[in-house]
């Protein structure tokens, strides 16, 4: 069993995606390869079948947003080699205007769970989920809490004092 390096990953999505794959960086010694929204379906897909990736472990899905420069949403997705024990990191963004990224289920039914999780508290719609609704806060609440949308402290307050903080 020959070893998986992150060189040859990289190299085997270049060739298969081309211009979708926007950007690759190393942090930590951790693969993490930004895309194109429209191929993440079909990227884990390749991942998940291709014989000498076999990423078939969806450790983890999660959403971020990125006020400042432009206001962007994104969705960080880790994958996992259980064979060869090699994990690497794809991220995608989009504008929060138009919060739509395709739905991993058909590959990874784990996928559930994460994206419902994921909608729920940054408001990403999972294009082709069975079943995108709210999974842990309530259904009437009407904003998405992990969004960088509010002031983490309310400026009206009087009773505080913050010269011991030095603010």
């Amino acid at each position: 069993m020959s070893e998986l390096t992150q060189e040859r990953i990289l190299e085997k999505l270049t060739e298969k995606f081309g211009d979708k794959i926007l950007q690759h960086e190393n942090p930590y010694n951790f693969l993490t390869i930004t895309v194109d929204r429209s191929i993440v379906l079909d990227l884990a897909s390749f991942l998940h079948n291709d014989e000498e990736l076999k990423f078939q472990f969806l450790t983890d899905i999660t959403g971020v947003h990125y006020p400042e420069p432009n206001d962007q949403l994104g969705v960080v997705y880790h994958y996992h080699n259980l064979y060869k024990n090699v994990r690497i990191r794809i991220k995608a963004f989009f504008p929060k205007t138009d919060p739509v990224i395709a739905s991993l289920t058909p590959v990874f039914s784990a996928a559930n769970w994460m994206e419902r999780e994921t909608y729920d508290f940054f408001g990403i719609l999972f294009q082709g989920h069975p079943n995108l609704k709210r999974i842990l806060n309530v259904d009437d609440l009407g904003y998405f809490p992990m969004r960088k949308e509010y002031a983490l402290e309310d400026p009206t307050r009087e009773d505080k004092d913050d010269t011991m903080f030095g603010r």
